[in-house]
């Protein structure tokens, strides 16, 4: 079969092609361009992103560096108040336990005596506890005769809620002498003490007939009590 001959329209129409050919490869060529520098763009904004993250990472690591310093601090600090408070509490055991040989050497007895309590003995520390009951408690100073007992809590600084609880502990002493002696005839009174007194403890130690001690020059002293004071027994 023979060629055809080219003709002017078919160079023409070639020409078009080999035209659309390369307007089209051109085309892709700036598409792809443009998508090599977008990647370039966010190619260099995940670096710069991996670059802020790191950063956050090291200030991260140097706020919990700091975070355990100050832990550690506080820790410190708690242990040095731990070891203060346990001092503070031997302080005040041993503190009550001054108060209490200063009452007694100040003739504490002596003083309830011209009251018309014939005490003439003391016990210190006297420790009850009944299970059954479910009681237990301490007196921290008791003087004692046959018929009477006056029970007194020693406080370094005595306020009304001490006077409240030495009452409640006067109800369970009472309860535990009930049970351990039946018909007990001993009568119980109750007094209270500090080496410095806070707010109205002495008014309502007295509106509850409990009797109140106070350090004074002498030793120790009695507060005198109101006309209407009326000792309560237990």
């Amino acid at each position: 079969m023979s060629a055809q001959p080219l003709t002017f329209e078919g160079v023409f129409e070639m020409f078009q092609e080999v035209k659309t050919m390369i307007q089209e490869t051109s085309k892709q060529i700036r598409e792809n361009a443009e998508q090599m520098k977008e990647t370039d763009r966010k190619i260099q904004e995940n670096a710069e992103q991996m670059k802020e993250t790191d950063r956050k990472i090291q200030e991260n690591a140097e706020q919990m560096k700091e975070t355990d310093r100050r832990l550690d601090l506080k820790f410190q600090e708690t242990a040095e108040q731990i070891k203060k408070t346990h001092q503070d509490i031997g302080f005040l055991g041993s503190r009550i336990g001054d108060i209490i040989e200063h009452m007694v050497g100040g003739r504490i007895l002596d003083k309830f005596q011209a009251l018309g309590y014939e005490v003439d003995d003391y016990t210190r520390c006297h420790t009850f506890r009944n299970k059954t009951l479910g009681i237990k408690g301490e007196i921290d100073l008791m003087l004692h005769d046959g018929d009477v007992a006056i029970l007194i809590e020693v406080k370094t600084t005595l306020e009304i809620a001490d006077v409240r609880q030495h009452l409640e502990r006067m109800e369970k002493y009472r309860r535990f002498i009930n049970a351990w002696i039946p018909g007990c005839p001993i009568r119980y009174i109750g007094a209270v003490a500090g080496a410095i007194v806070e707010g109205d403890a002495v008014d309502f130690a007295h509106a509850n007939g409990l009797y109140t001690i106070v350090q004074s020059g002498e030793g120790v002293e009695i507060v005198p009590t109101p006309e209407h004071f009326r000792v309560k027994e237990w």
